[in-house]
């Protein structure tokens, strides 16, 4: 089994040039044309010598996995499915590196959504086959955990899909909690923002997560990109019925931790709140909102519910979204209401369960 290059940042290049006996220079040739040019096979790198080339594949792939199934949504969405294989045991991380034997591997699906707004195309990426987390509302959590994604095959993500030239915004939103899988995730991170990689702003990116405590302080002190907190709730008790991470990390320790940290300049926080008819939708949890985030520089970002099988509750109404909305913004808790996107091919929040979609157009 050949070693994954797609993944790899520039030191370990470097060490792979140098194990070699290529020049020190090549390591950089190799990194643009993965994460600039973002070639699919080493015998595309045309720059680098037959000699280095036929070396290098002795060993080596670029390792890019394509997507095998897209949806197109009535709004423009588009939902691509990728075929990835994990560690099939708790414990083993997929590294870059190709180190994992291939009987530990078992073979899944994950999935990326592209969110075209006008000059805007952002990819809402992937970072786990399947969650551990067992947010009950969730398609995702739902399925139970099937393994850490490498950083070759979250990365792939940003190469394969169409729009890959185009894209202009990320958000680790998609299936997995990135936290739960940090040193891939922070891999990802490095080679997108690195001037040798894709050379992107930490302001492109965004990481969500429900509140994975001991990798969000790391996250908070060693990346600059943006974070949103999956809230959903402001009582704990009623938050633990629908998100059993609340017994782990309550959020009370989530948001002191946050408070830490300085949001005033260009890294950004936001919270993410789902709207349950009947359930978390009063009044009374969004004076409790109001309370909890009072003096934090950030945003609430309210989310209609996607309904999926056998779960109880429905989305609050119109109404009532409003209602909520204004009684936070004239408390000085600044508040929007995220557009649905991509419902209609369960594309939306909470929706994305890795079933393979029919290909298209590819």
């Amino acid at each position: 089994m050949k070693i994954k290059l797609l993944g790899k940042n520039l030191e370990e290049l470097k060490q792979i040039v140098a194990e070699e006996g290529l020049p020190g220079f090549t390591a950089k040739q190799i990194a643009q044309w993965l994460y600039v040019k973002k070639v699919r096979s080493i015998d595309d790198m045309t720059n680098l010598s037959k000699a280095a080339r036929a070396a290098l594949s002795e060993k080596y792939e670029v390792g890019l996995v394509e997507y095998a199934g897209l949806q197109i949504s009535s709004d423009g969405t588009k939902k691509y499915l990728f075929p990835v294989r994990c560690p099939h045991r708790r414990g083993l991380n997929a590294g870059s590196d190709g180190s994992i034997p291939e009987e530990e591997l078992e073979s899944s699906a994950v999935e990326a959504v592209m969110i075209p707004d006008d000059d805007r195309a952002t990819l809402c990426v992937s970072s786990q086959a399947g969650c551990r987390m067992g947010c009950r509302f969730c398609m995702t959590g739902r399925q139970g955990f099937h393994g850490h994604m490498s950083a070759s095959d979250i990365i792939s993500q940003f190469i394969a899909v169409d729009e890959s030239d185009r894209l202009t915004n990320a958000v680790f939103m998609g299936m997995g909690e990135p936290l739960d899988n940090y040193e891939n995730v922070m891999r990802t991170i490095e080679i997108l923002t690195a001037d040798w990689g894709f050379a992107w702003s930490p302001k492109r990116i965004t990481l969500s997560t429900i509140g994975v405590l001991p990798n969000l302080k790391r996250y908070l002190d060693e990346c600059r990109c943006h974070l949103a907190v999956s809230l959903h709730d402001p009582f704990g008790p009623e938050r633990l019925r629908m998100m059993p991470v609340q017994g782990a990390w309550p959020l009370k320790d989530v948001i002191d931790l946050i408070r830490q940290y300085d949001f005033t300049g260009q890294r950004r926080v936001s919270f993410e709140y789902t709207m349950f008819a009947g359930f978390n939708d009063t009044k009374a949890h969004a004076d409790a909102l109001v309370r909890m985030l009072r003096g934090l520089e950030c945003r609430m970002n309210l989310i209609r519910f996607h309904k999926i099988p056998d779960f109880p509750y429905e989305t609050s109404s119109d109404i009532v979204i409003e209602n909520f909305k204004n009684r936070l913004n004239n408390q000085g808790l600044t508040t929007t209401v995220r557009a649905s996107r991509g419902e209609d091919i369960l594309a939306a929040c909470g929706m994305l369960a890795g079933e393979h979609a029919a290909k298209e157009g590819k």
